[in-house]
């Protein structure tokens, strides 16, 4: 690929990375797709076109990651397709239009504005000094104020919500927005709200540790047998002493499915039982109804083998009869 000079000469001509870029997307993209990024910043320098082929010889990657890498470039707003091709989004020219965003506040807003400033500057100083090494990347504020004003956290559940993205090695902006979106889906605002959540939470995967060690399955649940388990807790609000007395209804099937479970809890909550008593008051009724169907059914084949038995001898009778009469007696 022949490439013009700039400027300078290439043996003294740099290619500078934009610092938003190490503290906004590094953490989140991987290796192969950073190279092509630095590679069509140092051709962007250039004005020159090029392939999916020659990047693919050029940085030694399959055919199929580059264009995977290019989708996921263009997807992250790192680069921006034209008609003709590509063009290598200005960082800062970009985070510096999504930062200005012009207010018109009347006194007393401002002066609310203020005091809740004045916290929140102390919050994403100390976020900035736990988890960024003091060079948080600018457009994390504007996440941060979002997620104050959509969620209505107060300042420790945004701290925990930064410390447990952080310690899972995900504090990135995607990560930390799904779990910001599942907790106010759970409805936590405050630190009560939050540690009543890992309380439940604790609860739910004991729960899930004694059903699949009662099922024997012993290499742990897969992603669909838990969200059984989720829907009789969360929807169902059935507790393991009820889920159990279903487990036990599995004992004389052989390999019997989460469906399967699945069904018997189905029908005890379209039904309306509520509690162990009620779920076993509710079999009990119905071992006896299915008894005495099968009682019924035994006297009805019963009497139905009596009566056949009788009509055969009436036929026996009478044919007797009849070769009485032929033989003259």
């Amino acid at each position: 690929m022949k490439l013009e000079q700039n400027d300078k000469p290439m043996l003294f001509s740099i290619t500078e990375v934009p610092d938003i870029f190490l503290t906004e997307y590094l953490g989140n993209i991987q290796g192969d797709y950073v190279k092509i990024y630095l590679y069509l910043i140092f051709l962007a320098k250039y004005n020159r076109d090029v392939k999916v082929n020659d990047l693919s010889k050029k940085l030694s990657l399959p055919v199929n990651i580059i264009s995977d890498g290019i989708k996921y470039l263009e997807k992250e707003g790192l680069i921006l397709r034209k008609n003709d091709g590509y063009i290598v989004v200005d960082l800062q020219e970009l985070v510096l239009n999504n930062l200005y965003s012009p207010k018109i506040q009347t006194s007393a807003e401002k002066i609310e504005e203020n005091s809740k400033n004045k916290e929140r500057l102390k919050l994403i100083e100390y976020l900035n000094n736990r988890y960024f090494q003091g060079v948080m990347g600018p457009t994390w504020y504007n996440d941060i104020d979002l997620w104050f004003r959509k969620y209505e956290f107060d300042e420790q559940v945004m701290i925990n919500l930064f410390d447990y993205c952080f310690n899972k090695s995900a504090l990135h902006r995607n990560y930390v927005q799904t779990v910001a979106e599942a907790w106010a889906l759970n409805k936590i605002k405050n630190l009560d709200d939050l540690e009543n959540y890992y309380m439940n939470q604790e609860k739910n995967m004991n729960i899930k540790k004694t059903i699949a060690k009662k099922l024997g399955k012993r290499n742990g649940l897969t992603q669909y047998e838990e969200a059984y388990i989720e829907k009789w807790i969360n929807e169902y609000k059935y507790d393991l002493n009820v889920i159990e007395i279903a487990l036990k209804r599995t004992t004389y099937r052989s390999n019997p499915s989460f469906e399967y479970i699945n069904n018997i809890i189905k029908d005890w909550h379209d039904r309306n039982l509520k509690t162990p008593t009620q779920i076993n008051e509710f079999l009990e009724k119905r071992k006896e109804q299915t008894n005495n169907e099968k009682k019924l059914k035994k006297q009805v084949e019963k009497e139905s083998f009596e009566q056949r038995q009788y009509n055969n001898l009436d036929f026996l009778y009478a044919n007797k009869n009849i070769e009485d009469d032929e033989n003259g007696k």
